[in-house]
């Protein structure tokens, strides 16, 4: 081969390098053969760009992390390094919160109390139920404090009970609270004993039980039923006058009074 064809060949590839060994073949190919622009034509393209950004608007970027104010710097440069993880700090940032007003009363407030299923007679029960229905409250647990039967304690408490929760759940006034009502539930499940009997017979004895259910509603006092007892009886009062009262006569009898 000859040494000048050599020399004339490789001459752009070796221009500037220290060794023969860096020489690669494909970076020769893609500098010699890969058209290059003419100098008009990029002194074009750069007048053109100048131009179309002097006379149009920019357009406006579609980027949501474009449209948001840049954050106006602290006057404190350790503000950005701190946490705020104290409670003054969390409580400070937050807004004030009205305090939220006590429970609403209802229109019509009552309150529901009932016993637990216990050993007694549904028929029994009702007795003492129909005792304390429509008396005041405070009269209802004075006849259970000294009533002589057996579940008087049981009815006693349940009343107490009722008392303090409608009291203080529902915001009820205590001297105006009335048993307004009173019923007695059978329990479903009824215990069974067996009775040992003579000659190797048995029996079965069946034990009821049942529960009291009582209503506390607001009433009147009962120096407001005695005022009202005191006007009624007043009302039905009537006297001989010249001009008789516009009320009807009822069971007249067969005769003249006099």
């Amino acid at each position: 081969m000859d040494p000048a064809f050599s020399r004339r060949s490789f001459a752009p590839a070796l221009d500037g390098v220290s060794s023969a060994s860096s020489f690669n073949p494909i970076n020769w190919l893609s500098r010699t053969f890969s058209p290059t622009p003419a100098e008009s034509e990029i002194e074009k393209a750069k007048n053109k760009e100048a131009k179309a950004t002097t006379t149009e608007k920019p357009a406006e970027s579609s980027s949501i992390f474009a449209q948001v104010e840049p954050a106006k710097k602290l006057s404190d440069p350790q503000a950005t390094s701190r946490a705020p993880d104290s409670k003054t700090a969390r409580s400070s940032s937050r807004p004030v919160v009205p305090l939220k007003p006590g429970k609403v009363r209802l229109p019509d407030p009552f309150h529901k109390e009932s016993t637990v299923p216990f050993v007694i007679s549904h028929r029994k029960l009702n007795k003492l139920g129909r005792q304390i229905a429509g008396k005041p409250i405070d009269y209802a647990i004075l006849q259970m404090q000294f009533s002589e039967k057996r579940a008087g304690t049981t009815i006693k408490d349940l009343l107490l009970s009722a008392k303090q929760k409608a009291v203080q759940r529902r915001r009820m006034d205590s001297p105006t609270l009335v048993v307004a009502e009173a019923w007695v539930n059978k329990r479903a499940i009824r215990s069974k004993k067996m009775l040992a009997q003579g000659r190797g017979h048995r029996g079965t004895r069946t034990r009821p039980s049942s529960s009291l259910t009582v209503v506390l509603k607001e009433g009147k006092t009962v120096e407001q039923q005695k005022a009202d007892l005191r006007k009624r009886k007043l009302n039905r009062i009537v006297s001989a006058a010249v001009t008789r009262e516009d009320k009807p006569l009822r069971n007249p009898g067969p005769m003249w009074a006099w």
